[in-house]
Parts: C-alpha cells; structure tokens; sequence
C-alpha cells in the first residue's frame, strides 16, 4: 500500500513493514545521543550508514557468559551510573538486598555461636569458686595472704572441684564421679602453677645490708627464679620443686592486676579425687611450697558440659606483691570449642559456608573496583571499611579452621590419658579474641548500611554534621585534653596512695571520665583531702563540666542546624517509593495493553467482514487494522497463527476459535489487573489503555519507553490527552523553531560584531580628525589659503583611506555571513549611505575653515 493510502492515524510510524514514514525517510530514535525525545529524519543511506555501523559485532557463548558473570558484581564504582538515574536505582537496589543478605547470614552466625546460657554457665562456676566460704568464712575474694591461700585451697577448691557424695551424704558411684555440680565434666586433672623470683632481685641499700639478707624485687621475667627447691629428704613429687619453661609447658602469658607473667614456673598437677589430691596440697603446704619469693600462684582447670556444649576453662590467680599480703583475681573463660553437634549447628554449618562464599564474592568486587579507579580508591571511607571487614572475616575463617582442628587433636590425646592436666587455656584465650573479632565485624557490617542509604538526605544528617565540625572538634579537643590531662596527673598525684580510683594514672584518667558522667565517690576524696579534696572537685565540675562539655555540645548543635537548613532545600538523589511507584504502574501499563489489543482484535473481527460473508480474507483484515494504527508484520503474524489452512482467509471456525482465545486471554489479564490494584474484578468491566503494542511479543516492549515519553505502541488514542500523531507533530514543530531560532541568533551577533566595528570606527575617525586639526593649528607662518589646501588634501587622503577600510570590512562580513547577503544588502558593515568624497571634502573644509 503506497502512502498515500495510509490512513492518517498511521502517517508516521515505524510499526510498517519497510520502516519508512511519509516523508521517505526513516525514523530514528535520537533520545540516547541528543536528550530529546523527539525523533531525528535521515535519508536512506545516512540511515543504513548508521545502522551498519551501530550494528553489535556478533559475540561467542564465552564472551556473553563472561558478561553475564561480569554483571554479578556490577556496583556504583563499577559502572557509569552518573548520567543514569535508573540504572543507579537499580544498582544500588541491587547491592543493598545483597548485602542485607550478607548481614543476615552473619547475624545468624554470631548469634549461633552464643547464648545466654553462657552467662549463667559462667556465673554458677564463679558462685562455686569465688564464693564458697571456708571454715573461716572467707572466700577467695577475701584473700589476702599466704594463710589465707592455703585454707581455701584445702577446703573451698578440693569441695568445688571433687563432688564424690550426693546431697543426702551416699556416695555417688564411682562412674559418675569427676562432675562439678553432678552435670559439668572436669576434663583431665587441675593444675596449680607458681612463679617466683630469686633472692638477689634487688638492691639492699648499704645502711641495711648488715640487717637484711635477701631482697625479693616484683615480678619481672629477667628476676624468675628457676633453681630447683625443696626441704631435704622430703618427698619432693618431682614437677613441683622443679623449674619448666614456658617451652616445656606449652603455656602461655598471663596478664595480671600487677603486671604481666609467663608461662613457665613450677607446677603441681592434683588427682582425680578428693582424697589423693588433698595429700598432694598437704605435701605441698607441709614443704613450704610457699615462699618469700612467690609473686603468683595460678589454678587452672577446664569443665565440659554436655547438656549445653559449652567448655568453661577457668583461671584463679593470687598475686603476691613485693610489700606482702596476696591480691587475687579470676578468669571464666564460657566457650563452645566444639562447633557442630545439634542440627542447629549443622544449620550454622550450612550459613558459614554462604558467609565464605560472600567474603569471596565481596574480595572479586572490591578488586574489580580497585582495577578501575587504583590509588583514587583508597581515598574513600566506606571503601577502607570494606577492606577492614574482608580481612577481619578472612582471620575469623582461619581461626575457625584452627580451632576445630587442634580441638580435636586435645580431646583424643585427653581421652587417650585421663590424668593428664586438659590445657585449653591458650585455645579459649584465642577464642575469646575470635568471639572479640567477630563482634568488631557485626559492628562494622552494620555501620556500613550507611554506604547504600546514603542517598537519602535524612540519613546524611550525622556523616555531614560530623564532617563539617570536624575542624572545631580537633581544635576543641585539642583543649580539652590539656586541661583533662592536667587534671587527671593532679589527681594521681594528690589522692593515689589513698583512694583506689586515683591509684594510678589509668585509673585516675577514667575516674575522671566516670565524674563527667556523675559517678564520683566525694567523700573519698574529702576523706583522702579535706581541703584541697574539695577544691579538686569543684574546679573539676567547673571547667570540664560546666565549660567544656557544653562548648562541645554547642559545637555539635550550631553545625546540626546549619545541616539540617541545608538539607531543608535538597532533594534526594532518588526516592525509592517514586522508583517502586513507576514500577508498579509499568506493570498496570502493560496489562492495560495488552488488554487493548485484544479488544481491538476482537472488533476487527466484527467489522473487518464488508461483504457479511463470515469469512475474513487477508485483505479486508488488513485493511480495518491498518485504520486501526498496526503494523504490517504484526498483522501478518496474527493472522497466520489463526489460518491453519494457509487459504488466507478466516472461515466462521477459525473465527470462533480466535474469539475464543481473546475471552479466555482477557479474562485472564482483567484478573491479573484488579490483583495489581487490590481490587475485585466486576463483569463487563475493562479498563482502556491509551496505546497499542505489537501482536508479537509482549514482555519488555514498553519497559523503557516510559521514560522517553513514548510508547512502542502506535495508535491514534491519546495517552495522557495527546495523540502519537498530534506529538509528532510538535514535535517537528518544536524542530523547525529551533532552527528558526538558531537562524535568528547568529544573525543577532553577525549585527552586534559588526555594530562593535562601527563604534570603533568611529572612535578612530575622531582621533585622526584631532590629530588633523592640531597640525593646522600648528602651522604658523602660512596663509589660510594654503592651510584650507593642506586641510582638504589631509581630509581627501583620509577619506580614501576610510573607503578602502570599509570596503574590506564589507567582504569580510560577507564571507562571514552568507546567509545576510541575499535580500539583506542594506544591512552591510556601513551603517548609513555617504556622499561622494568631493561633497565630504567640502563639507569638512566648510566647517572647519573658520578655524
């Protein structure tokens, strides 16, 4: 069908089997390359030229596989989501679920891996331990010298750790023995570990060396003392009189309230009952195992409770200082050493490998963004948490791997050899850092939600209130340590022998800290000093408190309003619910089409039959769709599916049978639609759309064309209240205006150029008219005729020299210019016409001649 025939509805689309409009020329769409919507004409073979060109080379398997896996970690860093909002909604949708999914999967780990039964675990062992009174009533919190040591060591220790009868006094069978509180196994045997140093640690002074013989200096590593030791002919039990290295042992340092001890010294390990393992403390105390030089005395050993899984390796310390008494302190060490035993714990299993495959995921793409942007990546914040939270989850991974490892290594040596001390000191002191590490790392993972709802300005308030502060802040904290510090120092100096908080310079410093928050003890310090106690005090609360404390909360205050003002007048980068909403209304958009096209297939078979036949040929069907906006491959296709017989024509059968399929298909899609809106669907109701799509596929043909203005469908409905036709128009309209104005413009400053070369024109004629006169006037011994003859011919040489200019001028302008030549010669570089240069020679000399 020529264009001619086509209806008018129809006149400018591509939806026509050759792809060419009315105006011959085919359309292509120029909204990617110049930001309009409007379409761009070309000829033919510009057209085909451009296409060829812009053709996709064609591709292997590999290189489309590699690109869909590429695409696995595309993020904001990755690709060039400037100048594309939707891509950069989606891409950072897309992060943010899979990161969401990542903090799950972490969550559920670190979750996993405690309880709250650890904390009664732990405080039902320090009850037993720390609290059992002895027949004294005191406790081990209680001691406080080297009786004390021993009468809670034969008394409270040997009954907390050897429970052999049951509460009504019989005597629990002997397979049973070895539980703590009849529920908690104690693996292997206790140990009881000391340090000493040696007689000669420190100097005596020479007024005192008659006196005193031996001097016994605080625990320093260089002053152990590792002689071998003991009574004469007294059962020495081997280990306990003799010095073993820290190498030997297999042990490990131990920070102290002191200072920090190794892991070497003389060691006792007891028995598996009460009885033998009370002859081991009596040998012990009856031999002075005890000495002057004793600085710490440990007791180690580990319990197992099956009923929950968890390991309780415990540690009691007493230090015993160089000025005498003993301090003694605890570890409780609540552990799950052994990892996988409930089917809760296979579950965790299963979340821990995801959790790996994660990190490498996260490795993959933080290198890929390392790739791109180098050394410029390192600069960014978010991006060196990334890296902080890589490679703490890659160590965590590694001790996890150690753990079960050498876990399962003690167990089968421990159960090989029962009487053997279960050393799971150094094993629970790493897990405790790992339990630390992993804590660290939920953190971390939980401030970076930051980086993915950064595009929201209410969640930018903190970053930019703390960022723009940053310079007041450093300076003010500056000042406030000076005088912190110098507080702190004055406080050690002035209360440290006396109050315990101002001990020592730690303590004194967050003692400090504690006031600032309210917590003080005042007598303390009034007790300590009556005098200068109060005045510390006072002036403390005055200056940091009172002072300080409030110019750093007005700091924060003054540059949170100054933000908060700011962000009063942003707009987000994006808003999510606007994003969700175009989505939901392309899915409406597209049911509502597809609804459309069904209707209008339906009253082409009603109408298409002129000649009342029941039977549609080919060409009264394409007839009534071509009126209706369609496209000749889209007809043709419908077409096809329904003529079985390939007569090309419907017979009343293939009618109904198409008829059929568009209820069923409508229905369906009526369905589908009220579903989307939460609504019911009523009978006889359907929505109209305002555009078509093609007959061939339906899925993806209007997902982007949304955002251009356009939709692939091409009828004459209106969409919005304006129809495809009508838009094209304006939007040609809107073409020729622009050229028009364009035209306009460079005509505008063709005239302002050359108004700004008349202006300077002038300028020059004046002076060299002044220069003129001036050598008149300067003539002096000749005649006026002779100064009227020397004027005109200045004025005549002048002239010449102003044709010639404005002459060349003129071509000039009218290289410049071509358009302003034809029919505009009026408009040349002079601005007005001038006489002959004889009339402006006598026209200058006549009114210059007085002169």
């Amino acid at each position: 069908m020529s264009a001619t025939r086509r209806p008018a509805s129809a006149q400018s689309r591509t939806a026509w089997g050759d792809g060419v409009d009315n105006y011959g020329s085919e359309i292509q769409d120029n909204t990617s390359t110049n930001g309009m919507d409007s379409p761009v004409y070309m000829s033919g073979n510009d057209s085909r030229a451009l296409q060829k060109s812009s053709k996709p080379q064609s591709r292997g398997c590999c290189y489309k596989i590699l690109g869909g896996i590429r695409s696995l970690w595309a993020t904001r860093h990755t690709e060039e989501t400037k100048e594309n909002r939707e891509l950069y909604v989606k891409t950072t949708l897309r992060e943010l679920i899979i990161y969401f999914v990542f903090l799950i999967i972490l969550c559920v780990i670190t979750f996993g891996m405690t309880s709250t039964t650890m904390y009664y675990y732990t405080k039902v062992m320090s009850d037993l331990f720390l609290d059992t009174p002895n027949s004294k009533a005191g406790t081990f919190r209680t001691v406080t010298n080297v009786d004390d040591f021993w009468r809670y060591t034969k008394e409270p220790l040997l009954k907390g750790l050897y429970w052999e009868t049951w509460y009504n006094n019989q005597s629990v069978p002997e397979e049973q023995q070895g539980y703590i509180y009849y529920e908690n196994k104690l693996l292997g045997v206790p140990r009881i570990r000391q340090l000493k140093v040696h007689s000669n640690s420190c100097v005596v002074h020479n007024d005192f060396k008659g006196v005193i013989q031996e001097c016994f200096d605080s625990y320093a590593e260089g002053n152990e003392d590792t002689k071998t030791f003991g009574p004469e002919g007294s059962d020495t039990n081997g280990s306990a009189w003799n010095y073993q290295t820290e190498t030997e042992l297999e042990g490990s340092s131990h920070w102290g309230l002191l200072t920090t001890y190794s892991g070497a010294g003389y060691i006792q390990d007891l028995a598996l009952n009460m009885s033998e393992s009370s002859k081991i403390i009596d040998n012990l105390f009856n031999n002075l195992w005890v000495t002057r030089g004793t600085r710490a005395i440990f007791i180690d050993f580990t319990v197992y409770n099956a009923n929950i899984n968890f390991f309780c390796v415990v540690r009691l310390l007493i230090e015993f200082p160089a000025t005498g008494g003993a301090i003694p302190s605890w570890t409780f060490r609540t552990v799950k050493l052994i990892r996988y035993v409930s089917a809760f714990d296979f579950f965790i299993m299963a979340c821990e490998f995801i959790f790996v495959l994660f990190i490498f995921y996260y490795i993959v793409e933080e290198a890929l963004e390392i790739k791109k942007h180098r050394l410029q990546y390192f600069k960014g914040f978010w991006n060196i948490l990334d890296i902080l939270v890589i490679l703490l989850a890659l160590v965590c991974m590694v001790f996890d791997i150690y753990r079960t490892l050498v876990v399962g290594e003690k167990l089968e040596s421990l159960l090989s050899n029962k009487e053997q001390y279960a050393d799971f000191e150094r094993l629970s002191y790493w897990e405790t850092r790992f339990s630390n590490t992993i804590a660290i790392l939920v953190f971390m993972a939980w401030i970076k939600i930051f980086k993915y709802i950064s595009f929201n300005k209410t969640m930018t308030q903190l970053s930019s209130t703390l960022g723009r502060c940053a310079k007041d802040l450093a300076g003010f904290a500056v000042m406030f340590f000076i005088i912190f510090l110098a507080f702190t120092q004055l406080g050690y100096l002035l209360f440290g022998t006396q109050v315990k908080d101002f001990s020592s310079f730690q303590n004194s410093f967050f003692t400090l800290f504690r006031i600032i928050l309210g917590d003080f003890d005042f007598q303390q310090l009034e007790a300590a000093n009556r005098i200068l106690g109060p005045i510390f005090f006072m002036l403390f609360v005055f200056f940091v408190f009172f002072v300080l404390i409030n110019m750093f909360l007005a700091i924060i205050n003054d540059t949170y309003s100054e933000v908060k003002g700011d962000m009063a007048n942003m707009k987000n980068e994006f808003e999510m619910a606007d994003y969700f909403k175009k989505g939901y209304s392309r899915v409406l958009d597209k049911l509502n089409l597809k609804r459309d096209k069904i209707v209008d297939i339906q009253k082409a078979l009603k109408t298409a039959d002129i000649n009342n036949d029941k039977q549609v040929d080919f060409d009264e069907w394409r007839q009534d769709l071509k009126t209706r906006g369609y496209a000749d491959g889209e007809i043709e296709a419908m077409f096809a599916k329904y003529d079985i017989d390939g007569d090309r024509v419907l017979d009343e059968e293939e009618q109904k049978r198409m008829q059929a399929d568009l209820a069923n298909e409508k229905s369906a899609i009526n369905k589908a639609y009220y579903n989307e809106l939460g609504k019911t669907p009523r009978s006889g109701t359907a929505g109209r759309s305002s555009s078509r799509i093609s007959f061939n596929d339906d899925s993806g043909d209007d997902s982007d064309d949304e955002d251009s203005g356009t939709k692939s469908s091409r009828t004459g409905r209106t969409s919005n209240g304006v129809s495809y036709e009508e838009f094209t128009v304006l939007s040609r309209r809107v073409d020729r205006m622009e050229h028009s104005i364009g035209s306009i413009v460079s005509k505008i400053d063709a005239v302002l150029v050359k108004l700004e070369a008349m202006e300077k024109a002038k300028l020059k004629r004046r002076e060299t008219m002044g220069k003129i006169l001036d050598s008149i006037t300067e003539s002096d011994g000749t005649s006026d005729e002779m100064k009227r003859e020397q004027m005109e011919r200045l004025v005549r040489e002048e002239l010449e020299r102003w044709d010639s200019e404005t002459s060349m001028t003129a071509g000039s302008a009218r290289g410049v210019s071509p358009g302003a030549g034809s029919g505009n010669s009026s408009h040349g570089a002079r601005p007005r016409s001038r006489p002959p240069s004889g009339q402006n020679s006598d026209f200058v000399v006549e009114h210059i001649s007085p002169v």
